[in-house]
């Protein structure tokens, strides 16, 4: 399996300060305010959530590959940043829409869960609530 890289730089005060993320082509600027608040920019919590989104669908999508589905799947993720001993993701929210032609409701959702519990990135975060909401479009 192959070794991924993301890095990040800060620079400042924890309040006053910025940085930058990068992973892939893809470069994004955050600070406190777009942490902690409702600042301009993104944060740690957002890239941890659209790596939860990409992972819980691809490995949906492989399960349902495997039954010989097509599936369309679209995921979002909320990550809730709360306070356990300083700062702590508390909660994470997958809500997941799938098509699929021939899919029924409750082979969905029993696939739906595996994924939720085998992802890797699921597996990353075993001592958070990671909930999940699936529907068949």
């Amino acid at each position: 399996m192959p070794v991924q890289h993301a890095s990040a730089v800060w620079e400042g005060t924890l309040k006053n300060g910025n940085g930058v993320m990068k992973y892939g082509d893809v470069t994004g600027p955050f600070t406190f305010a777009s942490r902690f608040e409702t600042g301009k920019g993104t944060n740690p919590e957002e890239l941890l959530g659209a790596a939860h989104s990409g992972c819980y669908s691809m490995f949906l999508s492989a399960l349902l590959s495997e039954k010989n589905y097509s599936p369309t799947i679209s995921t979002s993720a909320k990550v809730h940043l709360g306070d356990d001993d300083g700062p702590k993701i508390t909660l994470i929210e997958l809500t997941s829409e799938v098509s699929a032609e021939g899919l029924s409701n409750e082979e969905l959702q029993e696939l739906g869960a595996i994924a939720k519990e085998k992802c890797p990135v699921s597996r990353l975060f075993a001592g958070t609530d990671i909930t999940l909401s699936l529907s068949l479009k």
